[in-house]
């Protein structure tokens, strides 16, 4: 049987954090080790320029960082493809062609966009890069012919358009030449968008609301400790909300039953840990704790392999290279189908 596709990727603005971990890259190492699918990871250094065109040099320091966080959560360069999007030159012709599908109006209505527009301060001079992001997104699902996109719920009206895109331009064309993708949603409902520790809405980079892959054991502990509950849970004996409550939030991600036997005996599961402190008598503080031992178990492998690659540069730089040329001349079909299909091929 043949292999499903996969492509995913993120922007190299930073290190990445626990909420790509749960969104995406969790999903992306059991698709690697299942042996199923064929998976390109893209590094998108030119779609995070839409934003960051005054600094250049925050996106190119940052390419390797990613690269580092991918081989520590268990990527493998020898099963999985992975890239530096601005060495694809095929991402930059096909979103021209794909342009002329899509209107203006169309682009300005997309939930995704409307909302980082407001985050980022764009609503009175939004760069043509940074708006015409969704079409960019769509020529680089489509030009490795992606059956399958692991994505954050916050990334499904992005996909939407890939889909309308690649529905318009094979009905134009009258040739099934691009393929229709799928959104692969986290396994855990409660990760399909996983709020900052401050309890802001989203855990960003830019936001410095993030717990990062990277950070040491004292980092995260301290991070966990001032995390957002309720603040009208002043006394332990007093009853506390486990709505808005971040603590919990992530509890509700993370936590497993056989956690509270290693962790936190007093409790058998987490809905008995949420009863006691609705009704009183549980403090932050414990609730805190338990959750930075769950959170320490699952990175402490992750810095652990990390630690293994960071001082190897030359061999970070030598696999995004190959992988980059393979990648290339891969994008390279559908570019050479979508000219043919248009009837520009002629010689």
């Amino acid at each position: 049987m043949e292999r499903k596709i996969v492509l995913t990727g993120d922007r190299p603005t930073g290190p990445l954090h626990i909420g790509h971990y749960v969104g995406s890259l969790k999903k992306r190492v059991e698709m690697q080790e299942s042996g199923d699918f064929q998976q390109f990871v893209m590094i998108a250094d030119i779609q995070a320029l839409t934003d960051n065109a005054d600094n250049p040099a925050k996106i190119r320091e940052n390419i390797l960082e990613v690269m580092l966080d991918y081989l520590a959560v268990g990527l493998d360069p020898e099963r999985t493809t992975i890239f530096v999007q601005s060495k694809i030159p095929a991402l930059f012709e096909l979103p021209m062609y794909y342009s002329n599908l899509v209107t203006l109006s169309r682009l300005q209505r997309n939930p995704t966009i409307k909302s980082e527009i407001k985050m980022r301060g764009f609503e009175k001079s939004i760069p043509v890069g940074f708006l015409t992001y969704p079409i960019s997104q769509a020529a680089d699902i489509t030009a490795f012919r992606a059956n399958l996109v692991p994505v954050g719920v916050d990334q499904l009206p992005m996909l939407e358009q890939t889909r309308e895109i690649v529905n318009s331009f094979n009905n134009l064309y009258k040739k099934d030449v691009l393929v229709l993708p799928e959104a692969v949603l986290p396994d855990n409902e409660n990760a399909y968008r996983i709020v900052g520790i401050d309890g802001g809405a989203k855990m960003s980079k830019s936001l410095g609301n993030c717990i990062f892959l990277k950070d040491d054991a004292k980092t995260v502990e301290k991070k966990v400790m001032s995390m957002f509950t309720d603040p009208n849970h002043i006394k332990v004996s007093e009853p506390g909300k486990i709505e808005g409550n971040v603590v919990f939030t992530y509890l509700d991600i993370f936590c497993k039953n056989e956690h509270f036997e290693k962790y936190c005996p007093d409790y058998k599961n987490l809905q008995e840990m949420k009863d006691h402190y609705r009704h009183g008598g549980l403090g932050d503080v414990k609730v805190k704790k338990f959750l930075n031992s769950i959170l320490q178990e699952i990175l402490t492998p992750i810095r652990e392999r990390r630690i293994k690659f960071e001082n190897n540069k030359k061999m970070l730089l030598d696999i995004l290279a190959e992988h980059s040329r393979v990648a290339s001349d891969y994008a390279n079909i559908t570019l050479d189908a979508v000219r043919d299909a248009i009837g520009i091929k002629i010689f």
